[in-house]
């Protein structure tokens, strides 16, 4: 079965991971298991989504094993990717009908979704190794959307990569639910936690604090 090339499905085609990238070898070893497994899912790093006139950027944390890393597009096929979808749509950063499928025709308008880590991490979590290694797609990529003012970075990892590109101190940058940082050139972090099925199956996060996030968001592109 053959597939598309990362950066021919990308927003930002020259940050991409080349499709059997072979920088992380516990990632590849993982990768070439569930191509064995698997042949039919996508089993690649994952490009970004979106628009390339994005003014917002959402930093995930890596693919999931059934939902990216199976379908090829952020967030798409996983229980997190309903509450991501459903939000964008509502707050009209999505056109379309979200059906968890890259061939469902949604499309985003102001926002694109790249991810911290590109391949699919074993459990779910990556090395800080294999963070750092894939740090230079994040930041290529970010870089290659000149117009992106806010960024909402979901989930810890996240948090502390998007600190990194923005020129920001990882360590002395706040993260929390909600939580807003400047950058150096006045680009806005905010902080959220990640839409994990563990976090909503434990009310650590519900839609309502989601789409808060959003809605600052929108209020900090437009303030009235």
């Amino acid at each position: 079965m053959s597939f598309a090339s990362p950066a021919d499905l990308s927003p930002v085609p020259k940050a991409e991971a080349p499709r059997d990238c072979p920088l992380c070898p516990r990632l590849v070893r993982f990768r070439e298991e569930l191509r064995d497994e698997q042949p039919g899912w996508w089993n690649a790093p994952v490009p970004a989504f979106g628009d390339r006139e994005a003014w917002l950027a959402i930093v995930g944390l890596a693919p999931g094993k059934h939902g990216a890393n199976r379908t090829g597009r952020p967030f798409t096929g996983d229980y997190a990717g309903e509450l991501l979808y459903a939000t964008l749509l509502k707050f009209r950063l999505a056109e379309g009908t979200y059906g968890a499928t890259p061939e469902d025709g949604l499309t985003l308008n102001g926002a694109v979704i790249l991810n911290a880590v590109k391949c699919l991490p074993p459990a779910n979590k990556p090395e800080p190794r294999e963070i750092a290694t894939c740090r230079h797609y994040f930041e290529e990529g970010l870089a290659n959307l000149p117009k992106v003012r806010v960024v909402i970075a979901l989930g810890q990892i996240a948090h502390v990569a998007a600190a990194r590109a923005l020129g920001l101190p990882p360590v002395s940058t706040k993260f929390g639910h909600g939580v807003e940082n400047v950058a150096p050139d006045g680009r806005i972090l905010l902080s959220s936690y990640h839409c994990s099925r563990y976090n909503q199956n434990t009310n650590r996060l519900n839609a309502a604090m989601f789409e808060s996030v959003f809605a600052r968001a929108l209020e900090i592109k437009c303030p009235r």
